[in-house]
């Protein structure tokens, strides 16, 4: 059966309305347990992953299969960037129900805990560079950027429908270090190990602030601590872009 499209035409619309929200209010997509996103390139990833889909907004017909629960509307590309989160739309929006991570031994494989970092694309990037180099699972802080913010799902460019990915409190993390997981952390300290020089691998690997680096509770987890060798004068590297030297560094 050919699905049927509706036609969306103001933003007093409820539906328009509830589109706008899920792409501007963190709480408002928590308590709906769904999110937005923007662009074909994303919808069709959501898709491959099986992702519940439940709205999709568009303004050109589309060749895709949708669920029968699935509404499709057709808009102006004017109401589509009124109701976009981001400068330049694409033209397509649709939101998604926030998936359960699954099940994962933390005691294994190469893990990324994110601890307070707090900006979106950073966020976003790592998740992207996370799923390329096969990490099995990534930990955010409570206090990290939202992983369902229309910015971070951009930068994950649909490693967000891939990657397993779990938000935990500081007791959960904790227990995490009690059933003997091994915890690495990061550092520019010239004491810390030279990360082509150990091995980490089975481990949870901390990514600290962009500003305070680590936590002073979870540097006490760390049985290690690594750094990257970086040429004299030198302070530090964008988080995202030591994150993927070391997550390379790993596969190597």
């Amino acid at each position: 059966m050919e699905k049927s499209v509706e036609k969306l035409t103001n933003r007093s619309n409820p539906i328009s309305k509830h589109v706008k929200k899920l792409g501007t209010d963190r709480s408002y997509r928590e308590g709906h347990k769904q999110f937005l996103c923007d662009g074909e390139k994303l919808l069709n990833e959501a898709l491959a992953a099986g992702v519940e889909i439940e709205i999709v907004i568009t303004s050109k017909q589309l060749e895709q299969d949708f669920p029968q629960e699935t509404r499709v509307f057709h808009a102006t590309n004017d109401l589509i960037d009124s109701l976009s989160p981001l400068k330049n739309s694409q033209g397509l929006l649709f939101t998604c129900k926030i998936p359960q991570p699954g099940d994962c031994d933390f005691l294994t494989g190469t893990h990324i805990l994110l601890d307070n970092i707090r900006d979106p694309g950073n966020v976003g990037t790592i998740i992207r560079t996370a799923n390329a180099f096969g990490i099995k699972s990534i930990i955010l802080t409570e206090n990290s950027a939202d992983i369902y913010n229309p910015k971070t799902i951009r930068a994950t460019m649909g490693a967000i429908f891939k990657q397993n990915i779990f938000i935990m409190n500081l007791e959960e993390i904790n227990k995490l270090k009690q059933a003997g997981a091994h915890f690495t952390g990061t550092s520019n300290d010239i004491s810390s190990d030279d990360i082509t020089k150990v091995n980490i691998t089975n481990s949870i690997i901390i990514f600290g602030n962009e500003g305070q680096g680590i936590s002073e509770e979870l540097l006490y987890l760390c049985n290690l601590m690594v750094r990257i060798p970086l040429s004299d004068g030198c302070e530090s590297l964008n988080v995202a872009i030591a994150a993927a030297i070391i997550m390379w560094e790993l596969k190597t």
